[in-house]
């Protein structure tokens, strides 16, 4: 007994030490515990943030409050042995070290936040603009790693004034050397800003290849899958420099074709004109408060040519199909009914009269 008093009185600081440790686990369950009961219930309220907040702190908080013990336990022993010695000051590795769990508990955060919008709105059956959501959440990832970046500079005892002051030089050197680069990060702030799309549209370009879904939007690169199921990436800086037409934004979908209808067949052309009007104004999938017309445009070299010009309800480009199918099917019974037939390429030869034939 008298031993054991004996070393607790020479070894106090290592007592403390356990003392420390033993409080640290017991915070840690403390929390675990705390959290398992909580997280459940919020997960059946309406607000937001505060699940995503916590899903965020729990294993930030599990490392801080080890490293928290281990950072105090350092002060006890080195106050004891005194050979020990740190390339930095034991304050200034602290500060970066919660600084580090500091980030990773924001990155958490908002990715849990992104998320959560994302997916109760898919719940709620409400649009979801995936490109905006995504947008602000890079600009804040990029606003909290500069803080934590110039609070990280400070306790190594970094100027940060100095850094601001020599960083207009350094600045142009890295534009000029990283202008592609620096490019198309301006490429993707002006998509994340003007949306000319987002993600999920279908996106298409005259002046390059590219068509395809868009997937992600990132700052450097934007990922399209085409219709082969390819994975094409396009450097956000080309968008500034091309035209893009976005398909998905589409309002209606333009039914405009022509056909022929024999000469045989010319008194006939105005009721069948007038029947194809009227079939297109009484049709279910056909918007009658666009541009429409049937139209007799062109004396053909075989044929009569009809314009037909009319659009769609539906911009969905499968039922696109079946409408302009059903369309043309019923033109053609139209045609039929008035005893008319469709052209198809044709030369009359005329032969003088008197000149023999021969069979």
């Amino acid at each position: 007994m008298k031993a054991v008093l004996d070393f607790i009185n020479n070894y106090t600081w290592v007592v403390e030490i356990a003392l420390i440790f033993l409080g640290a686990f017991l915070m840690y369950l403390f929390f675990s515990r705390i959290l398992g009961l909580i997280i459940p219930r919020l997960q059946r309220t309406k607000i937001i943030w505060d699940e995503a907040f916590l899903k965020a702190l729990s294993s930030p908080f599990n490392y801080f409050v080890f490293l928290w013990a281990v950072f105090h336990a350092f002060r006890i022993a080195l106050g004891h042995v005194k050979t020990v010695t740190l390339p930095l000051t034991l304050d200034s590795l602290e500060t970066l070290t919660y600084t580090g769990l500091f980030v990773w508990f924001a990155m958490r955060f908002i990715r849990n936040l992104e998320n959560d919008i994302i997916r109760i709105r898919i719940e709620k059956g409400l649009p979801v603009d995936r490109t905006s959501v995504h947008a602000v959440a890079q600009i804040v990832r990029i606003v909290i790693l500069l803080i934590t970046a110039m609070i990280a500079m400070q306790a190594l005892g970094v100027s940060v004034s100095t850094v601001l002051t020599f960083g207009g030089a350094g600045a142009l050197a890295v534009a000029l050397a990283a202008k592609d680069l620096l490019g198309n990060l301006f490429g993707g702030l002006m998509i994340f800003l003007d949306r000319p799309f987002s993600v999920g549209d279908w996106i298409r370009s005259p002046d390059k290849e590219v068509e395809g879904t868009v997937e992600h939007i990132g700052w450097r690169l934007t990922r399209i899958r085409t219709f082969d199921k390819r994975p094409l990436y396009v450097p956000n800086g080309i968008f500034s420099s091309i035209s893009i037409q976005n398909p998905s934004r589409m309002t209606n979908r333009r039914i405009k074709e022509e056909i022929g209808i024999r000469y045989d067949d010319a008194t006939k052309i105005d009721a069948i004109l007038q029947d194809c009007e009227k079939m297109l104004r009484e049709h279910d999938e056909i918007d009658s408060n666009q541009t429409m017309f049937v139209n007799l445009i062109e004396f053909g070299q075989s044929s009569l040519n009809v314009q037909v010009y009319c659009f769609t309800k539906t911009t969905n480009w499968v039922k696109f199909q079946q409408v302009q199918q059903d369309v043309f099917l019923k033109f053609i019974d139209i045609i039929t009914k008035h005893g008319a037939q469709c052209a198809f390429p044709t030369r009359t030869v005329h032969i003088p009269q008197g000149m023999k034939q021969y069979s």
